[in-house]
């Protein structure tokens, strides 16, 4: 029998981290990309330091004239990323700093495997394992830790945008440790949160007074009481912050944009790939199959998991656990799975609609737990499958 009760940590990160400034950035690339043509093939890796963003990876267009006017743009994408998370720093401002675009075309290589052909439909873009989770302690069908440490992060991102808190800066971090009774969340034990701000002669203390009444707003009533613990700013001064303060890197912050660790993760990372590209387009598909399970009533929580070879359509397997919570049959549910959803590469993209510019917006403060937008961003957490399962079972 699973533990009932334990105290889970989850951490989240700012648009404004080093990591988060280039999953944007690539992310960025990638919706520009499709606005062209919905079919159009992109990896792009961004890293960045002070006063330098370095851009790499595969891009690839039907069009060679249109591929080589899209590359003259990327300078100017990376700019107005920068520029909309808020960087003006001395040594890392949206207007200076150097952009070195290294994109180049799509392999051949790879193309021959991942292309549909008259033999053949569209392949995988990789081998590799892909998971997907859902549980009922959130409306959202989240783990609290990540939700709500995404949430404060967000409500903070808010007021600094909107001139409410002039002197938060972009860069920030936060941490929840959330306890949990008879496999419920309950409450906070520990809160610690790192935010960049304006002055060294604001103090942990200063920092505290302006970022608590957001916290306590974000958090459900009860959750904060006299014996939780509070790390704000725990270091000091942080003023630097951003690229120039530590190096950014594409795709290095997968759990937080996943499930803050109370899931498994199969290792790929999302920003900056086109969905032909199977790290993202089946995590998020088995992420909303999981959802769709835990909506259904069919268990109150459930991982699901999806396996793919390169070139090769259908996926290798499809693993369910519903951790005893299940009211069919594990086995079951991954045979529904199949009845209801074709899950091939091109099977996924159809049905959640992912060839449109829709991925900026999921670079920061998670890719689960949203809602869906009218756009089609996100779709992969609708629950409109609940009815099929449950028929299929």
């Amino acid at each position: 029998m699973s533990r009932q009760n334990y105290v889970f940590t989850s951490e989240s990160v700012s648009e404004g981290h080093p990591d988060k400034v280039c999953d944007r950035i690539s992310d960025a690339i990638l919706d520009t990309f499709l606005s062209e043509e919905p079919e159009a093939r992109v990896a792009a890796e961004t890293f960045a330091t002070t006063d330098r963003v370095v851009i790499g990876g595969e891009v690839g267009l039907s069009d060679q004239a249109k591929l080589a006017e899209y590359m003259d743009k990327i300078e100017d994408i990376a700019r107005a990323c920068i520029k909309d998370i808020g960087y003006e720093q001395d040594k890392f401002h949206h207007a200076t700093c150097e952009i070195t675009n290294l994109l180049h075309e799509q392999s051949a290589h790879i193309a021959q495997g991942v292309n549909a052909a008259e033999n053949k439909d569209e392949g995988a873009g990789d081998q590799g394992i892909m998971f997907g989770y859902a549980t009922d302690e959130t409306e959202q069908l989240m783990p609290a830790p990540i939700h709500y440490a995404h949430a404060i992060l967000r409500r903070l991102a808010e007021v600094r945008k909107d001139g409410t808190e002039p002197t938060l800066r972009p860069d920030a971090k936060s941490q929840l440790s959330v306890r949990y009774e008879g496999g419920k969340p309950v409450g906070v034990s520990s809160i610690v949160l790192s935010t960049q701000h304006e002055s060294e002669d604001q103090t942990s203390d200063d920092i505290r007074a302006i970022v608590e009444p957001y916290i306590r707003d974000v958090l459900p009533d009860g959750w904060i009481d006299s014996d939780t613990k509070w790390h704000v700013n725990p270091t000091g001064v942080f003023v630097i912050g951003g690229p120039d303060g530590d190096a950014g890197l594409t795709g290095r912050k997968i759990i937080v944009d996943t499930y803050g660790g109370a899931a498994p993760h199969g290792g790929g990372a999302f920003s900056g790939k086109d969905p032909t590209k199977v790290d993202r387009s089946a995590a998020y598909a088995a992420r909303y199959l999981a959802k769709n399970v835990v909506a259904a009533g069919m268990a109150k929580k459930c991982t699901i998991q999806l396996s793919y070879a390169i070139g090769v359509s259908e996926p290798l397997s499809i693993y369910c656990d519903t951790f005893g919570t299940g009211e069919v049959d594990d086995a079951e549910v991954e045979l529904a799975i199949r009845k209801v959803m074709s899950l091939t590469p091109r099977g996924i993209r159809e049905h959640l609609q992912l060839n449109k510019p829709i991925y900026q917006r999921t670079a920061a403060y998670g890719h689960f737990g949203r809602e869906p937008d009218e756009d089609g961003g996100f779709s992969w957490e609708k629950t409109d499958l609940a009815d099929a399962l449950r028929s299929a079972v």
